[in-house]
Protein backbone atom coordinates (compact mmCIF):
# COMPACT_ATOMS: atom_id res chain seq x y z
CA UNK A 1 0.00 0.00 0.00
CA UNK A 2 1.37 3.83 -0.86
CA UNK A 3 0.56 6.51 1.01
CA UNK A 4 -0.57 10.15 -0.78
CA UNK A 5 -0.84 13.28 1.28
CA UNK A 6 -3.54 15.51 0.68
CA UNK A 7 -3.54 19.29 1.49
CA UNK A 8 -7.89 20.59 1.79
CA UNK A 9 -7.00 23.74 3.37
CA UNK A 10 -9.65 26.34 2.47
CA UNK A 11 -11.56 29.79 3.13
CA UNK A 12 -15.49 30.02 3.33
CA UNK A 13 -15.43 33.52 0.99
CA UNK A 14 -11.85 33.01 -0.35
CA UNK A 15 -11.65 30.48 -3.02
CA UNK A 16 -8.20 31.25 -4.27
CA UNK A 17 -6.98 31.02 -0.22
CA UNK A 18 -6.51 27.22 -0.10
CA UNK A 19 -4.17 26.92 -3.40
CA UNK A 20 -2.45 29.64 -2.03
CA UNK A 21 -1.23 28.16 1.09
CA UNK A 22 -0.46 25.26 -0.48
CA UNK A 23 1.51 26.65 -2.53
CA UNK A 24 3.31 28.73 0.12
CA UNK A 25 4.21 25.56 1.86
CA UNK A 26 2.88 22.03 1.93
CA UNK A 27 3.51 18.72 3.27
CA UNK A 28 5.87 17.19 0.66
CA UNK A 29 4.57 14.90 -2.23
CA UNK A 30 1.41 16.34 -0.81
CA UNK A 31 -1.59 16.85 -3.45
CA UNK A 32 -4.07 19.56 -3.18
CA UNK A 33 -8.15 19.17 -3.20
CA UNK A 34 -9.98 22.46 -3.44
CA UNK A 35 -13.06 22.22 -1.49
CA UNK A 36 -15.08 24.29 -3.73
CA UNK A 37 -13.67 22.85 -6.74
CA UNK A 38 -12.80 19.27 -6.18
CA UNK A 39 -15.21 18.19 -3.14
CA UNK A 40 -18.72 20.11 -3.97
CA UNK A 41 -20.64 20.77 -6.80
CA UNK A 42 -21.50 24.20 -7.44
CA UNK A 43 -23.37 24.35 -10.20
CA UNK A 44 -25.96 22.32 -8.70
CA UNK A 45 -28.73 24.67 -7.86
CA UNK A 46 -30.92 25.20 -4.48
CA UNK A 47 -29.14 22.52 -2.90
CA UNK A 48 -27.06 24.18 -0.20
CA UNK A 49 -23.67 26.52 -1.18
CA UNK A 50 -21.51 22.88 -1.11
CA UNK A 51 -23.32 20.26 -2.75
CA UNK A 52 -22.01 16.71 -3.14
CA UNK A 53 -19.93 16.15 -6.20
CA UNK A 54 -21.12 12.79 -8.58
CA UNK A 55 -19.46 9.90 -8.73
CA UNK A 56 -17.89 10.74 -12.22
CA UNK A 57 -16.51 14.17 -11.05
CA UNK A 58 -15.37 12.97 -7.66
CA UNK A 59 -13.51 10.02 -9.08
CA UNK A 60 -11.38 12.74 -11.35
CA UNK A 61 -10.71 15.04 -9.06
CA UNK A 62 -9.79 11.80 -6.86
CA UNK A 63 -7.61 10.00 -9.79
CA UNK A 64 -6.04 13.82 -10.01
CA UNK A 65 -5.01 13.79 -6.57
CA UNK A 66 -3.36 10.46 -6.97
CA UNK A 67 -5.92 8.35 -5.05
CA UNK A 68 -6.70 4.90 -6.17
CA UNK A 69 -6.69 1.44 -5.09
CA UNK A 70 -4.38 0.48 -2.92
CA UNK A 71 -3.47 4.45 -1.79
CA UNK A 72 -3.94 5.13 1.46
CA UNK A 73 -4.69 8.95 1.90
CA UNK A 74 -3.64 11.17 4.75
CA UNK A 75 -6.16 14.38 4.76
CA UNK A 76 -5.00 17.52 6.25
CA UNK A 77 -6.23 20.88 6.36
CA UNK A 78 -8.61 23.46 8.28
CA UNK A 79 -12.40 24.39 8.70
CA UNK A 80 -13.83 20.88 7.80
CA UNK A 81 -11.85 20.16 4.75
CA UNK A 82 -9.68 17.04 5.48
CA UNK A 83 -13.02 15.71 6.84
CA UNK A 84 -14.98 16.75 4.10
CA UNK A 85 -12.16 14.47 1.86
CA UNK A 86 -11.99 11.71 4.54
CA UNK A 87 -16.48 11.52 4.35
CA UNK A 88 -16.24 11.39 0.80
CA UNK A 89 -14.11 8.28 0.13
CA UNK A 90 -15.65 6.59 2.52
CA UNK A 91 -19.28 7.83 0.59
CA UNK A 92 -17.24 6.56 -2.88
CA UNK A 93 -16.33 3.25 -1.02
CA UNK A 94 -12.96 4.48 -0.05
CA UNK A 95 -12.36 3.31 3.14
CA UNK A 96 -8.51 3.91 3.73
CA UNK A 97 -8.05 7.35 4.82
CA UNK A 98 -6.68 9.10 7.51
CA UNK A 99 -6.85 12.72 8.84
CA UNK A 100 -3.82 14.56 10.16
CA UNK A 101 -3.86 17.84 12.16
CA UNK A 102 -0.99 20.05 10.28
CA UNK A 103 -0.08 21.24 13.79
CA UNK A 104 1.61 17.94 14.63
CA UNK A 105 3.60 17.53 11.41
CA UNK A 106 6.93 18.37 12.31
CA UNK A 107 9.05 17.56 9.41
CA UNK A 108 9.47 20.16 6.30
CA UNK A 109 7.47 22.06 3.70
CA UNK A 110 7.54 22.20 -0.01
CA UNK A 111 6.82 25.14 -1.61
CA UNK A 112 5.55 25.81 -5.05
CA UNK A 113 3.15 23.42 -7.42
CA UNK A 114 3.64 19.22 -6.98
CA UNK A 115 4.18 16.63 -9.97
CA UNK A 116 1.28 13.81 -8.82
CA UNK A 117 1.35 10.76 -10.65
CA UNK A 118 -2.18 10.55 -11.63
CA UNK A 119 -4.40 7.20 -10.47
CA UNK A 120 -7.53 5.57 -11.59
CA UNK A 121 -10.23 6.39 -8.49
CA UNK A 122 -13.06 3.74 -9.41
CA UNK A 123 -16.45 5.41 -6.79
CA UNK A 124 -18.53 2.44 -5.12
CA UNK A 125 -21.26 4.48 -3.98
CA UNK A 126 -22.74 4.17 -0.57
CA UNK A 127 -26.65 4.60 -0.14
CA UNK A 128 -26.93 4.84 3.76
CA UNK A 129 -24.90 7.74 5.04
CA UNK A 130 -27.17 10.37 3.89
CA UNK A 131 -30.73 11.80 4.26
CA UNK A 132 -32.41 14.11 2.14
CA UNK A 133 -34.79 17.09 3.72
CA UNK A 134 -38.30 15.62 3.24
CA UNK A 135 -36.86 12.65 5.13
CA UNK A 136 -34.69 14.16 7.75
CA UNK A 137 -38.18 16.79 8.44
CA UNK A 138 -40.38 13.86 8.82
CA UNK A 139 -38.31 11.66 11.20
CA UNK A 140 -36.83 14.19 12.79
CA UNK A 141 -38.63 13.75 16.12
CA UNK A 142 -37.23 9.88 16.06
CA UNK A 143 -33.24 11.47 15.66
CA UNK A 144 -30.45 12.58 17.41
CA UNK A 145 -30.11 15.35 15.04
CA UNK A 146 -26.92 17.87 15.37
CA UNK A 147 -26.17 21.28 14.34
CA UNK A 148 -21.87 21.51 14.03
CA UNK A 149 -22.08 24.86 13.83
CA UNK A 150 -20.87 27.36 16.15
CA UNK A 151 -23.77 27.88 19.40
CA UNK A 152 -24.39 31.76 18.36
CA UNK A 153 -26.02 30.56 14.27
CA UNK A 154 -27.36 27.48 16.17
CA UNK A 155 -29.30 29.61 18.71
CA UNK A 156 -30.52 32.22 16.02
CA UNK A 157 -28.66 35.00 17.06
CA UNK A 158 -28.39 37.29 13.63
CA UNK A 159 -25.21 36.52 11.50
CA UNK A 160 -23.56 37.61 8.13
CA UNK A 161 -23.57 33.79 6.90
CA UNK A 162 -27.19 32.05 7.46
CA UNK A 163 -30.01 34.13 5.83
CA UNK A 164 -32.77 32.10 8.43
CA UNK A 165 -31.40 32.46 11.60
CA UNK A 166 -32.20 29.12 13.69
CA UNK A 167 -31.58 25.52 13.53
CA UNK A 168 -33.61 22.33 12.75
CA UNK A 169 -36.25 21.78 15.45
CA UNK A 170 -34.83 19.58 18.18
CA UNK A 171 -31.42 20.01 16.66
CA UNK A 172 -28.74 19.50 20.01
CA UNK A 173 -25.33 21.61 18.95
CA UNK A 174 -21.99 20.08 19.30
CA UNK A 175 -19.82 22.86 17.32
CA UNK A 176 -17.27 21.70 15.01
CA UNK A 177 -14.34 23.06 16.72
CA UNK A 178 -14.94 21.54 20.16
CA UNK A 179 -14.49 18.65 21.57
CA UNK A 180 -17.62 16.30 20.65
CA UNK A 181 -20.70 16.38 23.41
CA UNK A 182 -22.27 13.84 25.00
CA UNK A 183 -25.09 12.45 22.74
CA UNK A 184 -28.56 10.87 23.44
CA UNK A 185 -28.89 6.69 21.97
CA UNK A 186 -30.14 6.75 18.77
CA UNK A 187 -29.37 7.74 15.07
CA UNK A 188 -27.48 10.13 14.67
CA UNK A 189 -27.68 12.76 11.65
CA UNK A 190 -25.32 15.29 11.19
CA UNK A 191 -25.84 18.83 9.83
CA UNK A 192 -23.85 22.45 9.45
CA UNK A 193 -24.51 25.57 7.32
CA UNK A 194 -23.30 23.82 4.42
CA UNK A 195 -22.20 19.97 4.97
CA UNK A 196 -18.42 20.61 5.24
CA UNK A 197 -17.97 21.49 8.68
CA UNK A 198 -20.68 18.76 9.85
CA UNK A 199 -17.66 15.88 8.69
CA UNK A 200 -15.41 16.89 11.55
CA UNK A 201 -18.25 15.84 13.62
CA UNK A 202 -19.20 13.07 12.07
CA UNK A 203 -15.08 12.03 11.78
CA UNK A 204 -15.14 12.34 15.35
CA UNK A 205 -18.29 10.35 15.97
CA UNK A 206 -16.64 7.66 13.99
CA UNK A 207 -13.41 7.65 15.97
CA UNK A 208 -15.56 7.04 18.88
CA UNK A 209 -17.32 4.12 17.28
CA UNK A 210 -20.46 5.76 16.34
CA UNK A 211 -22.25 5.51 12.53
CA UNK A 212 -24.16 8.89 11.87
CA UNK A 213 -25.59 10.05 8.65
CA UNK A 214 -24.66 13.68 6.65
CA UNK A 215 -27.66 16.16 5.76
CA UNK A 216 -26.12 17.50 2.41
CA UNK A 217 -27.64 20.39 1.86
CA UNK A 218 -27.64 21.49 5.96
CA UNK A 219 -29.14 25.10 6.59
CA UNK A 220 -28.29 26.63 3.49
CA UNK A 221 -30.57 24.32 2.19
CA UNK A 222 -33.23 23.78 4.98
CA UNK A 223 -33.45 27.80 5.22
CA UNK A 224 -34.45 27.83 1.42
CA UNK A 225 -37.18 25.35 1.60
CA UNK A 226 -40.09 27.35 4.20
CA UNK A 227 -39.54 24.42 6.57
CA UNK A 228 -39.92 24.68 10.46
CA UNK A 229 -37.42 26.70 12.60
CA UNK A 230 -36.45 26.75 16.09
CA UNK A 231 -34.81 29.47 17.45
CA UNK A 232 -33.71 30.44 20.96
CA UNK A 233 -35.05 33.02 23.52
CA UNK A 234 -32.25 35.97 22.98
Amino acid sequence: MSYQFVDCRWELGNPARGRELYLAGHIPGASFLDVDADLSDLSVQDAGRHPLPSAESFAAAAGRAGIGEGVYVVAYGNGGGPERLWWLLRHFGHDDCAVLDLDAWHGPLSTGPEETEPAQFTPRLRNDDTIEAAGLDRSRGELVVVDARIPSRWRGEPNPIDRVPGRIPGALNSPWNEPLRRLPEGEVVVYCGSGVTASAVLHRLHLAGRDARLYPGSWSEWEQLGLPVERSDL
